[in-house]
């Protein structure tokens, strides 16, 4: 039997605690705690599991809303009303630092630990998003990490059987060394069936089902909670293995267990393992849980209780079963192969206590340990960073003339932001089920039916960390507005959203500034737009040692297609002598643009123009015009701008259009360039037939939104006045080629 060291200050430093954060433990105990019991601390007031530094932050953000069925953080995940009886669960989460050093497995296991809170609710996953960021294409390192990283969620996903619907990748030398890997599950069940994560009744039995506990992914919270080093890859053991084929078989037995009633609670094991589901269920329910850890199954020989507590192995859950009706689940485990063991009983003391070897290794009162109860809550110092004032002085005029625009757009469409996705995406499948109705790379976002129903449930993920670099609260202001745009234009309406917050570190003031800011301008758009927040994920230490990445406040947005067979839409023209009209906003400046960017190789400027009521009237002005039918497709202005809108529906349709922006020009009182490349927000291109146009044009004015026609659809040619000339076939070559190209350039390598 191995010996614990003796704990000491020094010892809770080394596990990432503070001295201060120690002696809160020591008066939480009456005593000096075990050496598992740091371990235990350590790892539940880590920044991933406490949200210490971001809690007050949080609270701030709009949580509550009649389509809500749970409030944020209530349980595993959100859960939203759509209507028949039915309610969606939904979440994203970060897996961020294990991807930076094991990208495959990284990627992986973030996808199967999102899926698990969301049938760990009732919900069956129906389908799957990611979002991720990485450094240049040119780098050999990244390289090696986005095909790591895509590979992992390809055969994670692929194996388990859920479509990967819709996701964003963005490439920008600021994430160079620290790629984000934020995974989403989308799930439905019906309404009144759902699962909470409780310990309720003392002599309840504890039950852990899935996979055998072993040494992958110890302190794989503490990890995620410090800053990307040289020293990181020493730390491979704790990122954390996965088995796609035993999360399968544990999704199917959880979900006909859950249907017994003999479960009265049930929780993931994520972050922090045992020591995170059993502590959080007891302190929801206000009760105690004494664990016989000799009783759970396990992987390796010779493990203490340490190792045990803070293993992150995947593939296991927790389960609270009704006294007397614990066969009923074993049974069911049984018969789809899948262990199960009864490791312990609810109790009434308020402790967790933790047995192995008939030794008390750790008792430690529950409350102790868990959010909004003992983990401390911290508001850290902020200051504006320098570095806002000089980018926004940035003078334009110093730009060099464009005088090629042909070669400008195909430059732009080169752009490994602006260009398709297909390397990444056609290595998921996103048909399994048979539900997909839109996929990735066909339109604006996901779309999925929900079978038995009209209804079809529409999701995105998106961000522009540069737009949130640039300006903070705007920047968060756009992230949340455009997922809901892209909701928008597939024709749903926007219901609520999840988040994965992706920063560098709280203790710094620039950062933590930037931090409150942005997430104050998420809480703009979501009042604003009427998109409660049903919790997610805060992912501090993004740094690597060139400095923090852009921050990134991914949103998962979903929204809800009331009747799918009359509402949806896609983004591609529908017909040849249609007309192409601009809905929406001025287009004016090139702050935080693509075109500034990739072309001019600069991240200069304000993030670009925005005013959110407009874009509120906007949105319901577009939902109200793709219901009515007057127009046949709709695409939004984003990324690029509106050149990159215009060649985008012409490679989704394979169909040409002759365009005239004089008249747009004139309205948004801006240069050509701008016209073409500005990413103003609350604009959209959308295709029209004749005898609508009038329809259209009387809905615009009503609404306050201008119509501004640009031109016609038809031919083989994407033409713009006498600037722009280039066959469809070219734009798509050029769209198609420029990421498989990069990849191709040399295999990534390890480095």
């Amino acid at each position: 039997m191995q010996k614990e060291p003796k704990v000491t200050l020094d010892l809770a430093l080394e596990h990432g605690l503070t001295a201060e954060e120690f002696e809160k433990i020591k008066d939480y105990l009456g005593r000096v705690p075990t050496f598992t019991e740091l371990g235990v601390y350590s790892v539940m007031w880590s920044e991933h599991c406490s949200y210490k530094n971001s809690i007050r932050v949080l609270k701030t953000l709009p949580n509550t809303g009649p389509q809500l069925l749970v409030g944020a953080g209530e349980e595993n995940a959100g859960l939203v009303d759509i209507g028949d009886g039915l309610a969606c669960a939904f979440k994203i989460e970060s897996h961020n630092h294990p991807s930076a050093v094991e990208p495959y497995q990284g990627a992986a296991t973030g996808v199967g630990g999102i899926h698990r809170d969301i049938f760990t609710m009732g919900a069956r996953p129906i389908a799957a998003l990611n979002s991720l960021r990485f450094g240049s294409l040119d780098t050999p390192r990244v390289r090696y990490l986005l095909e790591g990283v895509v590979h992992g969620i390809a055969d994670y996903g692929n194996s388990f059987g859920v479509p990967t619907v819709a996701g964003d990748i963005f490439f920008d030398p600021a994430y160079e060394g620290n790629p984000l890997v934020n995974a989403m599950s989308v799930g439905v069940v019906k309404a009144g069936e759902t699962a909470s994560a409780i310990a309720p009744g003392p002599g309840n039995p504890v039950i852990i089902v899935g996979a055998s506990t072993g040494r992958d992914g110890i302190h794989g919270a503490t990890f995620a909670s410090e800053e990307i080093s040289e020293a990181s890859e020493a730390k491979r053991p704790s990122v954390q293995v996965g088995d796609p084929f035993m999360e399968k078989l544990l999704l199917e037995a959880t979900l006909e267990a859950l249907k017994t009633g003999a479960i009265a609670g049930i929780q993931d094991m994520g972050a922090a393992g045992i020591s995170c589901s059993s502590s959080e269920m007891s302190a929801k329910s206000r009760t105690g849980m004494r664990i016989n850890l000799d009783l759970a199954p396990q992987r390796e020989s010779g493990m203490t209780a340490y190792e045990m507590l803070l293993s992150e192995s995947q593939e296991r859950m927790l389960i609270v079963a009704h006294k007397g009706r614990e066969q009923e689940i074993l049974d069911v485990f049984e018969k789809w192969d899948v262990s199960a063991a009864i490791i312990g009983e609810v109790t009434d003391t308020g402790d967790v206590e933790y047995w192995m070897h008939e030794e008390l290794k750790a008792r430690i009162p529950a409350d102790s340990l868990v959010l909004g109860g003992g983990a401390p809550v911290y508001e850290r110092e902020t200051a504006r960073p320098a570095y806002l004032d000089v980018k926004h002085s940035f003078d334009f005029s110093t730009l060099p003339d464009e005088t090629d625009y042909q070669s400008a757009l195909l430059k732009l469409l080169s752009s490994p932001n602006i260009a398709s996705k297909r390397w990444v995406f056609e290595q998921y499948d996103h048909m399994v089920r048979t539900n997909t109705v839109v996929g990735p790379g066909a339109s604006d976002a996901g779309v999925v039916r929900i079978k038995g129903t009209r209804k079809a449930l529409v999701v995105k993920t998106d961000c522009n960390g540069r737009y949130v670099h640039l300006n903070p609260r705007k920047g968060g202001q756009i992230a949340v507005a455009e997922a809901a745009r892209n909701v928008v234009c597939s024709g749903a309406k926007p219901l609520a959203i999840t988040n994965c917050l992706n920063f560098g570190n709280p203790y710094k003031p620039e950062v933590y500034w930037v931090f409150k800011e942005a997430v104050g301008g998420m809480g703009d758009a979501c009042k604003t737009l009427n998109t409660p927040v049903t919790g997610g994920n805060v992912s501090f230490y993004n740094e690597n040692p060139k400095g923090a990445v852009f921050p990134t406040p991914t949103i998962g947005m979903l929204g809800l297609i009331d009747n799918l067979s009359k509402q949806l839409m896609t983004p591609g023209y529908k017909e040849a002598g249609q007309l192409v009209c601009y809905l929406g906003a001025k287009r004016t400046g090139l702050g935080g643009s693509e075109y500034l960017s990739w072309n001019h190789g600069l991240t200069e400027g304000d993030a670009p123009a925005f005013d959110l009521a407009y874009e509120a009237k906007f949105q319901a002005f577009l939902l109200e015009i793709i219901r009515a039918r007057l127009v046949q497709s709709a695409h939004d202005c984003s990324d690029g701008g509106l050149i990159t809108t215009l060649a985008e529906k012409s490679i989704f349709s394979g169909m040409g259009a002759v365009i005239d922006i004089t008249a747009l020009q004139s309205y948004s009182g801006s240069s050509l360039r701008e016209c073409l490349f500005s990413e103003a927000q609350s604009g959209a291109v959308v295709s029209v037939a004749k005898q609508h146009l009038t329809d259209l044009i009387k809905a615009s004015e009503n609404a306050g939104i201008a119509c501004t026609r640009l031109g016609v659809t038809g031919g083989d040619d994407l033409n713009v006045d006498k600037l722009i000339g280039i066959s469809v076939e070219t734009l798509h070559r050029c769209y198609e080629e420029a990421i498989p190209s990069k990849m191709k350039t040399g295999a990534g390598a390890e480095i």
